[in-house]
């Protein structure tokens, strides 16, 4: 009879805590290729070509500006071939953070990841807030109000994140082609107006030292007009937070970096001369839709340039809703390794952080609704921005100098060199902010404060070991002790 008795089953292991933990808190592998990466970090960026640059014309005058962008520009493109090498060694979704993580430990990694979520929370409600003045100036659905539009824009683009970050990132990619489509077909318009004595055309402040008709505010107006000059490349940097939804994210990455950074750098140079010459630099040096002063001057509106209005529109839907991409990217991976409360970084069955989505939007539109102050939230969030910059280059430093031999599937050109400038520009636009707006800088200070107290009081001593970005640490902190023994 005993030989009749069927064995009893094999019993599966139960799983351990931190793989169920991890389980609740994955995205969805795969989802985006380089094009779609390149589209986004375009995306991020677009909205800045169409309004927001030109303030710094009224900072530096054209040669201010124009020095600020080449000086600027190099900064971005230094820092975004450092990062293709750091988001290659590692692709995961803390990106910055978990960069830092490895080189500066957990207080250089939360001071990084917190500077990149002062950028992509307040960028957001900043932009709403210029969607808000975009429709209502256009009369559009007869809103005399704009907090309406701010809660129709979290609402439905947030919905769409929900549904899918393949579906995300392929509707972003739609609108900021629109977008950048409008830009170039704005340039041929203005280029046909072209002045190039309306570049100089600021009255020169005789008092600035080293003033000109190139440099109306003299030498200390190309340093002024640094955040202004940031507006055409603000935010590509975020490209590597969605490493772990990309496909083959070691290889597509850095190429997704290299060209976003090429397009940009074209629209801007192009958008720059092509607005500036074709009014001069005074007539746009304070307008808030910029291209379309540009084309009607005193004419009054023309077919060109209410297309490039609403195509400004969708340049700041598609900043928009890209930047609440990486917000909740960034927010997620913070919250998993313990650095923020972990039930941030529960994700749904469409593998969604819906909690790192809903609640950055709910501040964001509070943020918006209350005050009504893009400019201010935009500083803001450049002055968090300059941080990370900074924080994120010395990583590059520090790895490259401690860790030689790490595998490293692509290598920035220049090397040390290239993250150092890198550096030295981030430090120098982070002093810049102070320039521009006191209060936007003393402000991002504060909130900094706050963090900075929750994680020396508290989640500093509840990290998760097991997070990718934990991990990679803890591999190093090993391979070092080894080293040693």
């Amino acid at each position: 009879m005993a030989d009749d008795i069927a064995p009893a089953p094999p019993v599966s292991p139960a799983p351990s805590p931190e793989s169920t933990y991890l389980e609740r808190r994955t995205l969805r592998r795969g989802s985006a290729g380089w094009l779609l990466l390149t589209g986004l970090g375009v995306a991020y960026v677009v909205s800045g070509d169409f309004s927001g640059w030109n303030i710094g014309l009224a900072e530096g005058g054209f040669g201010g500006l124009a020095i600020a962008t080449v000086l600027m520009g190099t900064m971005y493109a230094c820092l975004v071939f450092s990062l293709a090498e750091l988001s290659a060694i590692l692709p995961t979704a803390g990106g910055g953070y978990g960069f830092a993580r490895r080189a500066l430990g957990p207080w250089g990694g939360f001071l990084t990841g917190t500077a990149i979520l002062i950028e992509y929370i307040l960028a957001p409600a900043a932009i709403v807030i210029f969607i808000g003045d975009y429709v209502e100036s256009l009369g559009l659905f007869g809103l005399t109000s704009s907090w309406p539009v701010y809660l129709g824009c979290f609402v439905i683009f947030i919905g769409v994140h929900l549904w899918g970050v393949g579906e995300a990132l392929r509707f972003s990619l739609v609108v900021t082609a629109i977008a950048v489509a409008a830009l170039l077909i704005f340039a041929v318009g203005a280029f046909t107006e072209f002045d190039a004595s309306g570049l100089d055309d600021i009255a020169v402040d005789t008092a600035a030292a080293g003033s000109s008709s190139w440099l109306p505010f003299g030498i200390l107006g190309i340093w002024a007009a640094f955040p202004f000059a940031m507006w055409f490349f603000l935010g590509v940097e975020g490209v590597p937070l969605a490493a772990e939804e990309a496909k083959d994210p070691v290889r597509s990455m850095p190429k997704a970096l290299a060209i976003s950074m090429g397009i940009l750098a074209l629209l801007a140079l192009i958008t720059f001369f092509a607005a500036t010459g074709a009014q001069g630099a005074d007539a746009i040096k304070a307008a808030g839709n910029p291209l379309v002063v540009a084309l009607e001057g005193d004419g009054g509106p023309t077919a060109l340039s209410r297309f490039v209005n609403y195509a400004g529109l969708a340049g700041l839907v598609a900043s928009f809703f890209s930047l609440i991409y990486a917000g909740s990217r960034q927010l997620f991976a913070l919250s998993r390794a313990g650095y923020l409360p972990r039930f941030l970084s529960l994700t749904s069955r469409r593998k969604a952080p819906y909690l790192g989505l809903v609640i950055p939007g709910a501040l964001g539109f509070a943020l918006a609704a209350a005050s009504g102050n893009g400019a201010r939230m935009l500083n803001i969030a450049v002055f968090g921005a300059t941080i990370s910059y900074a924080l994120m280059a010395l990583s590059h430093i520090v790895l490259r100098r401690r860790e030689p031999d790490l595998a490293r599937p692509y290598r920035t050109p220049g090397g040390v060199l290239t993250s150092a400038t890198a550096l030295v520009l981030a430090l120098s636009a982070l002093v810049a902010t102070f320039l521009v707006d006191k209060d936007a800088a003393f402000i991002a200070l504060a909130v900094y404060a706050v963090a900075l107290a929750y994680f020396a009081i508290y989640s500093r001593h509840h990290l998760v070991a097991s997070a990718p970005e934990e991990e990679f640490a803890a591999l190093a902190a090993a391979e070092a002790e080894l080293a040693r023994d």
